[in-house]
């Protein structure tokens, strides 16, 4: 695994939502799995929260598609991911602020544009005919006559 770099102040998540430190939340535990004795003393494991709902940082209108989109994942209001990956408490700060900031990024983007409607082209309304018509030919030739 790549090693993450230095744990940023804020979440940098698009040119216009940024989350300041002050509104994220990090509790540290003991991570499990192997690891021996430094996993029974070090509080490696990482829960990073951020209150979506009542955060005064994100716009109205990005609030609203986001805990949309983020619905089944939060928890009155606050999403919570945990990273325990690394065995440095550091390393695992960093991996942790990066998955909630490409989470929320993907949360944040605008919908695809609407498609629109188009006519079959002339081209293939001909060639679906024509086929129907080769396929009702071969259906025909298999049919048994009976001469009366």
């Amino acid at each position: 695994m790549r090693h993450p770099g230095p744990v940023p102040d804020e979440l940098v998540v698009s040119r216009t939502l940024v989350i300041p430190a002050t509104e994220l939340r990090e509790r540290f535990s003991r991570s499990s799995g192997p690891g021996g004795q430094g996993v029974n003393t070090a509080d490696s494991r990482v829960e990073l929260s951020f209150d979506v709902e009542n955060s005064p940082s994100i716009p109205a209108h990005l609030r609203t598609r986001i805990l949309n989109r983020l619905a089944n994942r939060l928890v009155d209001g606050v999403i919570t991911i945990a990273a325990s990956e690394y065995r440095a408490q550091l390393a695992n700060r960093a991996a942790a602020r990066e998955r909630m900031t490409a989470l929320l990024r993907q949360a944040a983007e605008p919908p695809p544009p609407t498609r629109r409607d188009t006519k079959p082209s002339r081209g293939s309304r001909e060639r679906r005919l024509t086929d129907k018509k080769r396929r009702a030919q071969t259906k025909q030739s298999r049919r048994v006559r009976h001469d009366d």
